[in-house]
């Protein structure tokens, strides 16, 4: 079956599909730094020996890391309102379920760097009198985020990609934009197809970004 290629659609609209690219970003930057920023909270949480703070951190961890992000994103839009005494709008509600699922396994990833760290700097840090926050402020976690980098790019990639979950709630990022276009001009292939290059080049050079990053790692260790 023939099939004219037609992409005048894309261009014409080409001003909304940068809206979404926009919206996007905002979106996968804003849920980054919040999830890297409290997973550092429950990634020290899940490494410590204390059940009052080990526990909690784990059933968080377990929830969100076990649950699709797809169901934790509608969630919070059509279930959480009706316990909650206020709405929410769709990009606060994926925004809730993108970084909520971001802290889940960065903390997995912060748990793993400390746990890669040699018990002798652990002493080391004990003999020289520093206490818990100080050995992991000053000794522990200098060396370990080194080697979590890779990790969190790897993250960044991925939340990236599940940003266009966001559609299902109508929040105007890049799929959504895409979708709401293809369904006044009936060019489906075009349009996805315009969407799925503009996330390789966005994605692509921080994957290659990963690869060395990775090398470099393996090579210091």
């Amino acid at each position: 079956m023939e099939y004219n290629w037609d992409f005048s659609a894309v261009y014409t609209n080409w001003y909304l599909l940068l809206i979404g690219l926009k919206n996007t970003i905002i979106l996968a930057v804003i849920c980054l730094v919040l999830g890297l920023f409290f997973g550092l909270f429950v990634g020290a949480a899940r490494y410590s020996s204390k059940r009052i703070f080990n526990w909690p951190a784990t059933a968080f961890v377990e929830v969100f890391r076990n649950t699709p992000v797809l169901v934790q994103i509608m969630w919070f839009f059509f279930a959480f309102p009706i316990i909650a005494p206020f709405d929410i709008n769709a990009f606060t509600a994926a925004a809730l379920g993108l970084t909520l699922n971001t802290i889940a396994f960065s903390s997995e990833i912060y748990r793993a760097g400390i746990q890669s760290i040699h018990k002798g700097q652990w002493e080391a840090a004990k003999a020289l009198g520093m206490n818990y926050l100080q050995q992991m402020r000053r000794i522990i976690l200098p060396q370990a985020i080194r080697r979590m980098v890779p990790a969190f790019m790897n993250r960044a990639v991925e939340l990236i990609k599940m940003t266009s979950l966001a559609s299902v709630i109508a929040y105007g990022e890049l799929m959504h934009q895409a979708k709401t276009i293809s369904t006044i001009a009936f060019n489906p292939i075009e349009m996805y197809t315009s969407v799925a290059l503009i996330f390789f080049v966005m994605i692509y050079p921080l994957a290659l970004l990963v690869r060395r990053l990775e090398v470099k790692t393996k090579v210091r260790s």
